[in-house]
């Protein structure tokens, strides 16, 4: 008789058998817990390094502050060759090999020799390992005098105290009105999401209700301690916006606390509950629906079955949904009136917004999703980094100076070209022209986040937001964030 393979048996049987319960419960491999909750914890264990593998060679992108590889001296432009007398250069390893080789537990030595530009010898550098924080507040600045922006990219154990250490940055910058983006977060922790709201809400307002078949209807109310309760506040989400996110911007709008600015939320409300397995693996069941202060329903259906819902979003592109509010048409039963100025919205799964933004499809070609989707403009912003690092830096000193003066010129364009060519990419010259503003703002924005921080590439790339320029023009037009919310 043949050998089986017991556990991948078992395994398919569970995601076969979860799948048809409903599109988020989910069965979670032993090897993939520790991974999948990494962003929610806010932290792992490891060294503290930004690395990218550039022609078999493991190029050190950025040290991260604070952290053990920094503070014994790695520096952004290394190139690491050995890792604990292994050699990875020249050797065609992926990126899961090379973490694998670089994390670990916290207080465990990794010893790694390292080629540095100048020096003839490597050089070893004995690392400690420890915990390294994942942020979830990406970008936070101030817009003109007056207008903060706050950018979160998922609800974990950190997400409301880094915000509250941005906010009060924020505060003391002069900010009176506040963007908050949760475009593509896609959710995470509950409580996150509660206490987020509350940060905008007055005492004893509904933030969220959550009810189930089987699961008593559970309630989450604001408390007195919110830090921005009073004062223009707009939130901005797009159809990847869901989950926790969708919490956040349902409760503020039906408590008429802030706009709503782009396009449809995700439509995820299902509520899930982790359970352990004995052999450390993981299942994620679905137990409720959340409801939002109103009572409409975040889940969008899934009564045609799992394969349309996961092709939803491209049904909405197809449908022109995310081209033109118009195409969006709601029966009368989605109808709700918020709970203050009695304005209408819409349940039916998402969070429509109060102000809708169509996504701009006329700079997106071919030519730039295929040399975005194989890495090609992360890979040639490195290599040009690589080699100019040091006159970048004495050049621009500042983030202000770099992006008021620096320009991406045409070697990068070129060499760019030359890479897709190598690629048997087709290279079309209207298409290459008409998406040059956009790839030369990608590849300036990847600069400044290696030369200072994620922070830096935002205030580059958010010119080209749509819905957070549409927000700051609510926001300096006399009158207009009023007279929308009326």
């Amino acid at each position: 008789m043949d050998s089986i393979n017991d556990k991948k048996l078992v395994e398919d049987a569970l995601e076969a058998i979860l799948k048809d319960l409903d599109p988020h419960s989910s069965y979670i491999p032993k090897e993939e817990v520790e991974r999948v909750n990494e962003p929610l914890e806010g932290s792992f264990e490891g060294v503290g390094i930004q690395f990218q593998l550039l022609e078999d060679t493991l190029l050190v992108v950025q040290t991260i502050s604070g952290c053990p590889a920094e503070k014994v001296g790695v520096m952004p432009g290394d190139r690491i060759i050995y890792i604990n007398n292994e050699l990875i250069a020249g050797v065609k390893l992926q990126n899961s090999d090379v973490m694998k080789r670089l994390r670990g537990p916290k207080g465990t030595e990794v010893t790694v020799k390292i080629l540095r530009h100048g020096k003839n010898e490597l050089m070893v550098f004995k690392i400690i390992r420890d915990k390294i924080p994942l942020y979830s507040v990406d970008a936070n600045y101030m817009i003109g005098k007056d207008i903060g922006y706050i950018k979160i990219n998922n609800f974990g154990n950190t997400t409301v105290e880094e915000f509250e250490k941005a906010f009060t940055k924020l505060k003391k910058e002069g900010m009176k009105s506040l963007i908050l983006s949760l475009q593509g977060n896609g959710g995470g922790y509950l409580s996150a999401a509660i206490q987020l709201a509350d940060e905008f809400l007055s005492a004893d307002k509904l933030i969220v209700y959550t009810q189930g078949l089987n699961q008593p209807k559970s309630v989450a109310e604001s408390t007195a301690t919110g830090k921005f309760e009073t004062g223009k506040l707009i939130v901005l989400v797009d159809e990847y916006s869901a989950s926790a996110s969708e919490i956040v911007s349902g409760a503020l709008q039906d408590w008429d606390r802030a706009i709503i600015v782009g396009r449809r939320s995700f439509g995820k409300g299902l509520v899930q509950r982790q359970f352990p397995l004995i052999d450390g693996s993981m299942m994620r069941l679905t137990t409720a629906r959340y409801y939002t202060p109103t009572g409409r329903c975040i889940q969008k259906s899934y009564k045609d079955g799992i394969d349309k819902y996961e092709h939803d979003l491209v049904d909405r592109y197809n449908n022109g949904e995310l081209l033109h509010a118009d195409s969006i048409h709601f029966p009368d039963s989605l109808r709700y009136q918020t709970l203050t100025l009695k304005r209408t919205v819409y349940g039916g799964g998402g969070i429509m917004p109060d102000i809708f933004v169509p996504l701009d499809t006329t700079k997106f070609t071919d030519y730039h999703r295929k040399i975005v989707n194989r890495g090609i403009v992360n890979k040639v912003s490195v290599q040009y980094i690589d080699q100019h690092r040091a006159e970048l830096k004495k050049k621009y000193p500042t983030f202000e100076k770099f992006n008021k003066d620096y320009e991406v010129g045409n070697d990068v364009l070129n060499e760019l070209k030359k890479q897709a060519e190598n690629e048997k990419i087709e290279i079309d010259p209207a298409q290459v022209e008409l998406s040059k503003p956009l790839i030369k703002l990608q590849i300036k924005a990847l600069i400044a986040r290696d030369l200072w921080e994620m922070n830096e590439y935002y205030k580059i790339m958010d010119v080209e937001n749509e819905s957070l320029q549409k927000a700051i023009q609510i926001l300096t037009t006399p009158g207009k964030y009023e007279e929308i919310l009326k």
